[in-house]
């Protein structure tokens, strides 16, 4: 694939421009321009700029009303979700109001246009599909999305139409932004308008692609399907990590197909092997590829919706495809999926786990793979059934033992699953119990339970196993406040094999890490990925 140079540019003096004069001093004493994230400015309270991890107060005069009034005179007109901006630029100044309708508080955050992010996906632009862009909030959506449209409109001479809700893609004011090169922006009065503005676009301006951001009602999810329905490209975003979180989500499940219970008779019932209620997929899906953004340099892309959506219906394992892009080359790297691989005999018996319960009773088929002195250890061929499956291969890399993920029932040695799934017994369990093939059990979806597992089946030493499983959920339980709270957290000190596997799991949630300290209490610290530049 072609490689892209990314390439950041931003407006920073513009934004300092509307800051009174006092407050603007203090930033300009601090030498820290180029490192602010925002600017906050509360009634009543000292005017502060966030950097990454450390605050500054800028003058000592608390914010007064005269303040907030000389920014809002110099910026553009708030709407009804209290969000403006300055024009042509993609600065956000987001208002806080009293009960009385006031604006008492100001957050001016600094908006930079990224050029070169879509190089990771740059086929599947091209290809003319709809493509759905999924990702936490902060992680990129937004830029990669309006560095689609730069691509289409400029590259490939397409008529596109920007659909604007909150300014965010084009930046405020009627003039966009040039990040979004010849592409057309149609800019919407009102939030609960955006599905109209959708439909009008399409009526109105011949367009052969809209671009959409932030896709979260019923109303935009339809307008969104007859718009594809039309013969248009569609580009959008919507919140959720995984295509999963879609089909949970009653809302805009109807992106992808919709979600439908489905009655079978007795005769279909048995032939399933399932119950006579199943769910299955409503309709084809608005968008053919649904891409997973976990950093603008690794990506997870599903080709195939409808393949994918009908395969987790029928609980079958599925697989992305992951992407990954070398920051100092710009190589993209494509990991095809895994295969299913041809049987290797010789593996011992191996113990059904269930959250620490003894073992049934049963034979097993086949046993886990152990190794004599200088013996390698033996491929394990694993069928994951409701779990991660790039988590499940990273817990092997991470432990450097042989594993192998297959498709098929058939050519497993063991099957993987968690415990609410294993509790309603879907058909390809009570098949894998029928057959013989032992079941193990993890209480959640995360690497370091399979870690735990696999270390168990492989017969890993038990010190070594609980040390690593101990700093890996150490790892986790940091990452998840460093996600909802935005803060940096220092682990415990570890050695230099652990403290990798602790940089392999930020990078998987995309949350920044750097190594900190002399031995033996070299430590990682974890950071918001915003924050990776100014530490």
């Amino acid at each position: 694939m072609t490689a892209l140079r990314q390439e950041s540019v931003d407006d920073t003096e513009a934004l300092l421009s509307v800051l009174p004069p006092h407050i603007f001093q203090g930033l300009r004493r601090s030498e820290r321009i180029g490192e602010v994230l925002e600017i906050v400015m509360d009634l009543g309270r000292e005017p502060e700029a966030r950097f990454s991890g450390s605050d500054l107060i800028l003058s000592s005069r608390p914010v007064s009303f005269e303040d907030i009034e000389y920014v809002i005179t110099r910026i553009g007109a708030f709407g009804e979700d209290n969000r403006a901006g300055i024009e042509r630029t993609l600065h956000r100044i987001s208002a806080i109001r009293n009960r009385a309708g006031l604006i008492v508080g100001l957050t001016l955050r600094f908006g930079r246009a990224i050029y070169g992010t879509i190089a990771i996906i740059q086929d599947i632009v091209e290809s003319g599909k709809s493509i759905l862009l999924l990702g936490r909030p902060g992680v990129g959506k937004t830029t990669m999305l309006r560095e689609v449209a730069r691509v289409l409109a400029d590259d490939f001479r397409k008529r596109v139409v920007i659909v604007d809700t909150s300014n965010e893609i084009g930046g405020d004011g009627d003039i966009p932004h040039p990040a979004i090169g010849r592409s057309r922006r149609m800019q919407v009065a009102s939030p609960a308008r955006q599905h109209a503005v959708m439909i009008e676009a399409v009526e109105n301006h011949m367009p052969q692609v809209i671009v959409i951001d932030e896709i979260g009602t019923e109303l935009e999810a339809a307008a969104a399907r007859t718009i594809a329905e039309r013969g248009v490209q569609l580009v959008g975003t919507a919140h959720g990590n995984e295509l999963e979180n879609l089909m949970q989500n009653p809302t805009l499940s109807d992106l992808i197909g919709g979600i439908q219970a489905v009655t079978l008779g007795d005769e279909e019932a048995r032939r399933r092997g399932t119950q006579k209620t199943v769910l299955e997929r409503k309709a084809p899906p608005t968008f053919d590829v649904v891409v997973e953004i976990q950093s603008w340099n690794h990506v997870v892309v599903h080709p195939d919706v409808a393949d994918t959506v009908d395969s987790l219906l029928r609980g079958y394992p599925v697989e992305g495809e992951v992407r990954e892009r070398d920051e100092s080359s710009g190589e993209v790297r494509v990991e095809a999926q895994v295969p299913p691989p041809t049987r290797t005999p010789g593996h011992r018996d191996q113990r059904e786990m269930r959250d620490g319960e003894p073992p049934s009773g049963r034979p097993p088929r086949s046993a886990p793979p152990t190794r004599g002195a200088g013996e390698a250890l033996q491929t394990l061929r694993i069928f994951p059934f409701g779990i991660g499956r790039n988590r499940l291969e990273q817990a092997s890399r991470e432990l450097r033992v042989p594993v192998a993920i297959t498709n098929s029932l058939q050519d497993a040695d063991m099957v993987l699953t968690l415990k609410n799934y294993y509790r309603r017994k879907p058909e390809q369990l009570r098949e894998a119990e029928a057959q013989n093939i032992p079941v193990y059990v993890l209480k959640s979806n995360t690497v370091g339970q399979m870690q735990s597992a696999l270390a168990s089946v492989f017969n890993l030493g038990s010190s070594e196993r609980d040390t690593t499983t101990e700093a890996l959920e150490e790892a986790e339980s940091a990452i998840a406040e460093v996600l909802e709270r935005s803060r940096t957290i220092e682990l415990a000190p570890q050695n230099s094999h652990i403290r990798r596997l602790q940089h392999q799991l930020a990078e998987r949630y995309n949350v920044g890490s750097r190594s900190r300290g002399k031995e033996p209490n070299r430590r990682v610290k974890f950071f918001p990925r915003e924050y990776e530049e100014y530490l």
